[in-house]
């Protein structure tokens, strides 16, 4: 499974630059239970070395996800707060205090 960020329904307060639109911005390969989920950098987005790779936890439940994304981000940094998207009910980007960054994903229904 592959999505570009052009492919991905456009939020009109943050407009797609054009240069991102080709970039891959969600795919997915199944690996026995397992799944690997990848994505380009944003345009402007640094890559420095041990940032290539996000860990994605995901849950079913938006409470349990809250409770992992308050527990990561203790002495980290928030990227991207835990919130509602077009994919997900809570999803959020925490880089933890030992510089590994995390995507909390949640399953499930918009509420």
């Amino acid at each position: 499974m592959k999505q570009t960020f052009g492919e991905m329904p456009e939020n009109p307060e943050y407009p797609m630059p054009e240069e991102a639109k080709n970039r891959i911005g969600h795919a997915m390969i199944r690996i026995g239970e397992s799944d690997l989920m990848f994505s380009d950098t944003f345009p402007g987005q640094p890559v420095q070395k041990g940032n290539q790779v996000t860990i994605c936890i995901g849950s079913s439940d938006v409470e349990q996800s809250k409770q992992i994304f308050e527990a990561l981000q203790q002495g980290g940094k928030v990227n991207m707060p835990l919130q509602e998207t077009f994919f997900s009910p809570a999803f959020g980007d925490v880089t933890d205090k030992f510089g590994v960054t995390f995507q909390i994903y949640t399953e499930g229904q918009h509420q």
